[in-house]
C-alpha cells in the first residue's frame, strides 16, 4: 500500500518524468548485460578467451566517465530532457552497431562509444527525477529508480533463455537498439527540471562548470571513492556469474536465465526495501546494514552445487548488494553542489566504474590462472573485501538525508 501511496502522490508530470528516467536507466543496463550474457558466444565466435572478450566489458566501463562528464555539461548548460533524449539515440546507435562488427576490433570500438553513452545516462536521469519529484518519499524511488538497472538486467535474462537460441549473439545486439523509441515519450510526457529552469533564471550563462567543480574537488574525490566500491560490489558479484554458471556448473542458457530472475527478483527487492529503510535510519546506516549482511551469504552464493541453491544465495546475495546500491541516487544527489547537480553525482558514479572497470577481466585471469577456471573462490573473496571496504568509505562520509533539490544556484550546499 505504501509503494500505491507513494505513486498516488506525485503529479502526472512527476510520475511521467519518474518513468522515463527509469526507462531509461533500465534499457540502458539491458544493453549493458546483453554482452554480459554472450560472452561465452562471442569468445566462441571470434575464437577468443573469455577474458579476451570481457575486455570490451571493460572498455565499456572505462569510457563512462568520459560520457557522464560531457552530457553532465550538456545537461547544466542546456537542460536535463534534451540532454537525456540525445543520450538515448547515442547508446542505441552504438549498441545496434555492435550487432553488425565483422572483427572483434571493430566490436571493440563500438563498445568503447557505447560506453560513452552508457555513462551519460544515469546522472542525467537522477537529477531530472529528484528535481523534480518531491522530497517526501525520496529514499523509495532512490530505490526503485537504482534497481531500473536490476530490471535491465532481468530484462536481458529473459532476451538470453527466450531469443538467444533463435537469433544469437548478434541478434540480441539488435534487440538491444529498442530504447531509441523512449526520446518519443519523453518528448511527448516529460518537462524540464523545475530546479534547472530556475536556476537558469539567475545563473550567469557564462560560468565555469569545470570551475566549480573543482571548488568542491574534496567532496568530488570522496564521491568517486565511494563509487569504486560501489561498483566494485556490483560488478564483481555481476558480470562473471553467468559464466561461472555456465563454464562451471553446466547451466544451458535457459537454467541461466532463470537463476538471474530469480536473482534480479532479489536485486529488485533489495533495493526499495533498503531505499525506503534509509528513510527510517538514514543513507549510511542502510548502506553499512546491507553491505555487511552480504558477507553471510557468500557459502551459499558462490559454493552451492545445485541450480535452486545457487538460485536462492543469488537472490539473497543481490537483495544486500542491490540493496546498498538503492540509497545511492539519493545519496549522491543530497551531497551533490546545486550548481553541478547535472554533472557531480554522474561523474563520480563514472569515475567509481573506471577504477573498477578491470574488474570482471581481473575475476576471469584469476580464475583461469590460479584455480583451474573455477570462479567460486574469486566470487568469495570479491565480496569479503569489497563489502567491508564499501561500509568503511560509507561511514566515513556525511549524511545529507532530506537535503534541499529544488534549486540549482551555485554557492548554496546542500542541507
Amino acid at each position: 500500500m505504501s509503494i500505491v501511496g507513494n505513486f498516488r502522490s506525485l503529479t502526472p508530470v512527476q510520475r511521467n518524468t519518474f518513468v522515463a528516467c527509469f526507462l531509461g536507466w533500465s534499457l540502458d543496463a539491458f544493453d549493458y548485460f546483453i554482452l554480459i550474457f554472450c560472452a561465452s558466444s562471442i569468445a566462441a565466435h571470434f575464437q577468443l578467451k573469455i577474458s579476451t572478450v570481457l575486455e570490451a566489458n571493460f572498455i565499456t566501463l572505462a569510457m563512462r566517465p568520459v560520457g557522464a562528464f560531457l552530457f553532465g555539461l550538456l545537461a547544466d548548460r542546456f537542460g536535463r530532457r534534451p540532454t537525456l533524449m540525445l543520450d538515448i539515440i547515442a547508446y542505441s546507435i552504438f549498441e545496434l552497431a555492435s550487432a553488425f562488427a565483422p572483427t572483434f576490433k571493430m566490436f571493440f570500438i563500438m563498445r568503447a562509444f557505447f560506453g560513452i553513452a552508457m555513462g551519460g545516462e544515469w546522472g542525467v536521469g537522477a537529477a531530472l527525477a529528484f528535481e523534480t519529484l518531491p522530497a517526501e518519499g525520496r529514499g523509495f524511488f532512490s530505490g526503485l529508480l537504482q534497481e531500473g538497472y536490476v530490471v535491465g538486467n532481468l530484462l536481458a535474462a529473459l532476451a538470453f533463455g527466450t531469443l538467444f537460441p533463435h537469433i544469437g549473439w548478434r541478434g540480441m545486439f539488435v534487440v538491444g537498439a529498442l530504447p531509441a523509441f523512449l526520446i518519443l515519450y519523453i518528448r511527448t510526457k516529460v518537462e524540464e527540471s523545475p530546479a534547472w529552469r530556475a536556476g537558469r533564471v539567475t545563473t550567469d550563462p557564462e560560468r565555469n562548470l569545470g570551475k566549480d567543480i573543482m571548488t568542491y574537488l574534496g567532496s568530488f574525490l570522496f564521491l568517486a571513492l565511494l563509487m569504486f566500491a560501489f561498483n566494485s560490489f556490483s560488478h564483481g558479484t555481476q558480470d562473471v556469474y553467468p559464466t561461472f554458471l555456465t563454464k562451471n556448473h553446466g547451466f544451458t542458457p535457459q537454467l541461466v536465465s532463470r537463476v538471474a530472475i530469480v536473482t534480479n527478483i532479489g536485486a529488485l527487492l533489495g533495493g526499495v526495501f533498503f531505499g525506503s529503510f534509509s528513510e527510517r535510519i538514514g543513507r549510511r546506516k542502510a548502506i553499512v546494514v546491507a553491505s555487511l549482511l552480504a558477507i553471510p551469504v557468500i557459502p551459499l552464493w558462490a559454493f552451492s552445487h545445485t541450480a535452486v541453491m545457487l538460485a536462492v544465495g543469488g537472490f539473497a546475495m543481490q537483495f544486500m548488494v542491490q540493496g546498498a546500491w538503492g540509497v545511492i541516487p539519493a545519496h549522491l544527489n543530497e551531497l551533490s553542489p546545486p550548481a553541478v547537480r547535472g554533472t557531480f553525482p554522474g561523474f563520480a558514479y563514472q569515475l567509481g566504474n573506471l577504477l573498477s572497470s578491470k574488474n570482471s577481466v581481473i575475476q576471469a585471469r584469476i580464475a583461469e590462472q590460479r584455480y583451474s577456471g573455477n570462479f567460486a573462490p574469486v566470487l568469495g573473496w570479491t565480496v569479503l573485501i569489497v563489502a567491508v571496504l564499501v561500509a568503511i568509505v560509507t561511514v566515513s562520509g556525511r549524511e545529507a538525508r532530506g537535503a534541499d533539490l529544488s534549486h540549482t544556484r551555485p554557492g548554496r550546499q546542500p542541507t
